[in-house]
Order: structure tokens, then C-alpha cells, then sequence
């Protein structure tokens, strides 16, 4: 029996770009991104997508985790029409304050 190799993490930073939050490797490679539009006082995640490379590799909640924190000290709202988002959030209740009602 061999034991399967555990699943490689790689360490990104969260920013934002304006339409979208972009999770990027140390060297500066696009891993994966949350694309938004912003009205007053909400932030409306409309699609999230992850590098195929870089899948697996906690890329995904990095991501989502960097996008909810800078938008939760910007005092803003979300609106998570995106399922990646919407789900996050759901398995994370620190974050269902964010969710507009």
C-alpha cells in the first residue's frame, strides 16, 4: 500500500484590482481570481475561478478568505452570486455577517 502524497498549499497574496480580487503566487503568477462589481456600499462576487494548476493546492479558500477580509475593512457588504463565494461562506459562519440582507 502506498500512501498518497498530501496535497501541495501554495502561499498567495490577495489583491485587488478593481473588478477583481487576484490571488498571486510569491512570483507573481495569476493563480486564480474573484471577479466583482461594486455598488455603494456592496460588493457583488459574480465568478471565481482557480488556475487549473494551481487546483488542490488551498488556492480557492485563500482567495476567498483574502477577498471577504479586505472587504469586511473596507465596510462593505457582500453579495455572493458567485457559488464558489456563497459556499465559502456558508461552510464559514465568521463570514455570513457580510452578506447583505
Amino acid at each position: 500500500m502506498t500512501d498518497s502524497p498530501a496535497p501541495r498549499t501554495t502561499t498567495v497574496s490577495v489583491t485587488d484590482e478593481g473588478d477583481r480580487f487576484e490571488a498571486r503566487t510569491d512570483d507573481g503568477v495569476v493563480a486564480g481570481f474573484a471577479a466583482y462589481v461594486r455598488e455603494p456600499g456592496t460588493v457583488i462576487f459574480t465568478h471565481t475561478e482557480v488556475d487549473p494548476a494551481f487546483e488542490g493546492q488551498g488556492v480557492g479558500s485563500a482567495l476567498a478568505v483574502g477577498a471577504l477580509d479586505q472587504v469586511r475593512a473596507s465596510g462593505e457588504r457582500v453579495v455572493p452570486l458567485c457559488p464558489f463565494i456563497r459556499a465559502y461562506i456558508q461552510r464559514h459562519p465568521e463570514y455570513e455577517d457580510l452578506t447583505r440582507r
